[in-house]
């Protein structure tokens, strides 16, 4: 299949794999952190880092906005759920991220909410002018990509008159994000994350262009590559990163530019701004309060804003204990150093959002096979 076989070429593999052998200096190692869960799932299901040389490491970043979310917003869109008698609509992934004391919106739909998965903001809008007498949130949530259909939404809500459909928005923005991670200190008891690059998220600069991560590059002094998500597109990635360690240089290049230009989807971005403006901070599980990093409604549209046609208690909130995807996302520590992961925490009992989502880091290792460096690493001790 044309733009995907030729992404997945062994023989290709082997070249790239060569050239990043030979431009990797051996006398220093390469901390290369993949900032979207999609490279994370590219390089265990093809076995990237077992074709680049052991000084040149991939570390986890923040992956995706389900697992981005901090606890208190998922709090908050159960209380909807639960005490508002709304139909909450929401994608997929979300519905089984736990929140305090483990309380999911599956777990909110078994105890009656109404709790519906949808595919798109279409599906929500069709449901709310279905049910023309309930009142129908959209648990809004993603980087930029899914950020063009959510104001899309509200501005089809406006001009059809849908007095029932609000949304409550958690979107967030990503290079806000990449800057915080190489600025903020180290937490408590855990040593200073290095990373001397990024891999910069795809489909996000599909619609942002390339040019919003410049500033952070040439303020930290660190390379950003804009990457596809195929195998080749990693390691291509993975040695324009390598080659601009070597040489000093920290350049926002673009290897996907079969999809990704400078500028970015300017219509997509003029509906983002008509409806949405940034939150003065907002919080990021694992990142904390990061400065402009999010999106809210605008006040010509505050009355399809769910935060305010809802009361929302703001009850305290906390992470399941002992578990680790807080630091994962940050880059701190690897599924594998969690001690509930592969333990308690798997697929069918997640402990946290890393393990439920698609793109979460926890579940790449445990659906290509990483969890076995933790069994093997007991079996040491053990003997």
């Amino acid at each position: 299949m044309k733009y995907v076989s030729e992404f997945r070429d062994g023989s290709l593999a082997r070249k790239l794999a060569k050239a990043i052998a030979q431009a990797a200096d051996p006398a220093r190692s390469y901390q290369l952190m993949e900032f979207c869960g999609g490279h994370t799932h590219a390089i265990f299901r093809y076995g990237v880092q077992d074709l680049v040389p052991e000084n040149v490491n991939y570390v986890h970043g923040p992956g995706c906005p389900v697992c981005v979310l901090p606890v208190r917003r998922l709090d908050d869109a159960v209380e909807l759920a639960l005490n508002h008698d709304v139909i909450l609509c929401t994608y997929g992934d979300m519905m089984r991220v736990p929140g305090t004391k483990q309380k999911s919106l599956i777990k909110a739909k078994a105890e009656g909410a109404d709790i519906r998965m949808v595919y798109s903001t279409q599906d929500a809008l069709r449901i709310a002018r279905d049910n023309s007498h309930r009142e129908v949130v959209f648990f809004a949530i993603g980087f930029e990509t899914t950020t063009p259909p959510t104001a899309v939404a509200i501005l089809q809500a406006k001009t059809e008159g849908l007095k029932n459909f609000t949304v409550f928005c958690n979107h967030v923005l990503t290079p806000p994000a990449i800057a915080h991670i190489v600025n903020a200190p180290a937490e408590e008891g855990e040593d200073p994350v290095r990373i001397d690059g990024f891999l910069g998220p795809s489909h996000v600069s599909s619609v942002i262009g390339s040019a919003p991560y410049e500033p952070a590059a040439r303020i930290y002094r660190k390379p950003v590559v804009i990457a596809g998500f195929e195998p080749l597109d990693v390691m291509q990635s993975t040695l324009m990163l390598i080659r601009q360690i070597n040489e000093g240089r920290h350049d926002v290049e673009n290897q996907y530019t079969r999809v990704v230009t400078r500028d970015g989807n300017r219509k997509a971005q003029r509906l983002v701004e008509q409806v949405l403006e940034l939150r003065k901070a907002f919080e990021w599980r694992g990142l904390g309060t990061v400065p402009e990093s999010a999106l809210k409604i605008r006040k010509d549209y505050s009355e399809f804003d769910a935060e305010k046609r809802f009361t929302i208690s703001s009850k305290a909130s906390r992470e399941v204990k002992s578990c680790e995807c807080p630091a994962i996302l940050r880059g701190a520590k690897k599924p594998t150093e969690c001690k509930l992961f592969g333990n308690v925490c798997t697929p069918d009992n997640p402990m946290g959002a890393c393990m439920v989502s698609s793109e979460g880091a926890c579940a790449a290792y445990w659906t290509y096979g990483r969890k076995r460096e933790a069994a093997a690493a007991v079996k040491e001790v053990a003997v």
